[in-house]
């Protein structure tokens, strides 16, 4: 694996990297500043191609774009947002929103040094949360595939549960590994927390994110792995054995973890309706009671299935059977049933009545059976009143999966925008042909779950830079002639709808130069640097104290992630330095512009920064301090 960046690069003159999150198999995850979003904070997730030669990276790019469009249709507030990819230094990277907070895996682990674990109603809020999640990406046609305590995070800014690291960006690297660039047997997921058909075959089913968010939930619950909770030998489930639920609950997990895919709960829905239901159902038989021993029992091949009762009825139990052991008082039988009178007309009754229903159903169906006549068509000739008769020809319908191809001329003129919307099926592609000019800007962007498009020179051939299977592309047009956009969905999709916004604008018409000698302006003053600092309180601490030395030439900017409607204040203790204050937009607050301290509640929530100015060399103490 190639070395990791270093710390302080800019990447595409924007992504600034300030540390390395995590490391794996597939590349590498930074935190960095988005310095094109007002420094807010990213990840950058890092996926290293095989180095098999040209056609491998160009496959890989392809592959990467195809899936990194569908994860950047996943817009959800407990998903982290995929913003942007660009390639570097033959580096492929994703863009994605960076989440503070812990895991689950590590606030487990903070209690289990406590010698507890997580109570049912903890687990069963977080199911509640993360279901709709779920339900949000499987209505997309996704699968999570790496559901875990290690992948769900609970969020500081609002206390919900976010998951991360989709398992097709770990599928999505394997694949860039495999010489082949082939999506077979590409298995994802921890073992223990996938089921069985993911691990082995490398499908997945909405059903196995539910199997693994039910594993998830048992370990959270045991403080225990699965490893310790499965028997591998008769693949029964004992987390029951270490902690007690509700007995409707336990039976929810319990079929989540059932082994066979379509013994489990096939959607999400019917996850949340059973765990609405007050009583579970009566049909479904009771989860397994392990015996109280520690130790697994040492016949694995005991049957686990329940047992029903085949054969004669029991006899009665004794009249003198003890009432103190509720078992109820049977009456002696008669010695026949033709003693009793009423018996024998009821058994009669019943005779004639299944004799008289018999009897219809075998009218039935015979009067079934019979043949229905064909309606005879009926041939309609039309006439035109002019002599010559004109027959009507009916095409043969071509087969819907052959390829189809509409063009449409884009009326566009230069320094104006047009937006198209439409829907494709999976086997059609549009194109849109507009007339440029060269030197024209031009700039694309499509819309829509699945769909990309490609953008083609007048020679027909894709233009110069990333211009094939694409979600945006913009640049100057080389030549005078037609150009064509050209639309399609991405492969397994039966349909999509799509939005294209076009954007013509005109050639950049150069300066004149003046013929007579102006007078050069006075150089101007050097801008001044701008140095960051992140603000960070000692756990437990809503305050802070910051210093340094500044200078007119050095501003030092502190930046700090808040809370819409927390009271933020920021004074100066030391030295000749004024501040100026800024919301997560950019926008300076009025108030807070050359002040010495301002203090006040925050309209709205992201990073604030503090700029501290200073007119002369100077040390300087600033006092920062945030609360709800």
């Amino acid at each position: 694996m190639r070395p990791p960046i270093p710390i302080g690069t800019t990447l595409q003159n924007r992504y600034r990297i300030l540390s390395v999150l995590g490391q794996g198999g597939f590349g590498r995850t930074y935190l960095a500043e988005d310095q094109g979003r007002f420094n807010e904070l990213c990840a950058l997730k890092e996926l290293i191609p095989a180095q098999g030669g040209a056609y491998a990276l160009d496959k890989s790019k392809e592959l990467f774009q195809r899936e990194a469009q569908i994860l950047y249709q996943i817009q959800h507030p407990q998903i982290p947002q995929f913003r942007a990819t660009f390639e570097e230094d033959q580096r492929l990277f994703l863009v994605q929103d960076y989440v503070e907070g812990q895991t689950y895996r590590a606030l487990l682990e903070q209690r289990q040094v406590q010698g507890v674990a997580f109570s049912e109603p903890e687990v069963l809020q977080l199911m509640r949360q993360l279901l709709p999640v779920l339900a949000h990406i499987h209505s997309k046609g996704i699968i999570h595939r790496d559901i875990a305590p290690d992948n769900i995070m609970l969020r500081q800014q609002d206390g919900k549960p976010v998951l991360i690291d989709f398992g097709v960006v770990k599928e999505l690297a394997t694949r860039f590994q495999s010489p082949n660039l082939t999506a077979q047997n590409t298995t994802v997921g921890k073992p223990g927390f996938a089921p069985s058909e993911q691990m082995q075959s490398g499908r997945a089913y909405p059903s196995s994110d539910l199997y693994s968010l039910a594993v998830t939930a048992v370990v959270l619950l045991t403080g225990r792995e699965p490893q310790t909770l499965l028997d591998d030998a008769t693949l029964t489930w004992y987390w029951q054995r270490w902690v007690t639920v509700t007995p409707g609950f336990a039976q929810v997990l319990n079929k989540m973890l059932s082994y066979r895919p379509d013994d489990r709960f096939q959607s999400v829905a019917e996850v949340v309706q059973a765990l609405q239901a007050p009583t579970p159902a009566a049909s479904t038989p009771p989860p397994y009671q392990p015996p109280a021993q520690t130790a697994v029992p040492s016949t694995p091949n005991v049957s686990h299935m329940a047992t029903m009762a085949v054969g004669r009825q029991p006899d009665p139990l004794p009249v003198t059977a003890s009432p103190s052991r509720n078992v109820p008082i049977v009456p002696a039988p008669r010695s026949s049933v033709w003693d009793d009178p009423l018996a024998v007309v009821a058994i009669g009754l019943g005779l004639v009545v299944l004799t008289g229903v018999g009897t219809w159903a075998v009218v039935r169906a015979v009067l079934n059976n019979q043949p229905t006549p064909s309606p005879t068509p009926t041939l309609t000739t039309s006439f035109s009143p002019t002599p010559t008769f004109s027959p009507t020809l009916t095409p043969t319908p071509k087969p819907t999966n052959e390829p189809v191809a509409y063009s449409q001329t884009l009326d566009i003129s230069p320094d104006t925008k047009v937006t198209k919307t439409g829907t494709l099926r999976s086997n059609e592609t549009v194109n849109y042909i507009l007339a440029g000019e060269q030197g024209q800007q031009l700039s694309a962007v499509i819309s829509g779950e699945g769909m990309l498009m490609s953008l083609l020179g007048p020679d027909r051939q894709p233009l110069s830079g990333q211009s094939s299977r694409v979600s945006l592309w913009q640049g100057t047009l080389p030549y005078t002639g037609n150009y064509y956009i050209q639309l399609s969905p991405v492969k397994g999709l039966d349909r999509s709808d799509y939005r294209l916004d076009v954007n013509l604008r005109r050639a950049a018409t150069p300066t004149p130069t003046p013929t007579e000698t102006t007078p050069s302006p006075s150089p101007s003053p050097a801008t001044p640097t701008v140095q960051r600092h992140r603000v960070r309180f000692e756990s437990g601490q809503t305050a802070t104290t910051v210093s340094d030395r500044a200078t007119p030439q050095l501003i030092h900017r502190y930046l700090l992630r808040a809370t819409e409607g927390q009271i933020f204040k920021a004074a100066v203790r030391d030295g000749s330095v004024t501040l100026n204050i800024s919301t997560p937009d950019g926008q300076p607050i009025q108030a807070a512009s050359n002040v010495l301290s301002w203090e006040d509640q925050l309209p709205m929530s992201g990073t604030y920064q503090v700029d501290v100015i200073a007119a002369q060399d100077t040390n300087f103490s600033l006092d920062i301090s945030i609360r709800n």
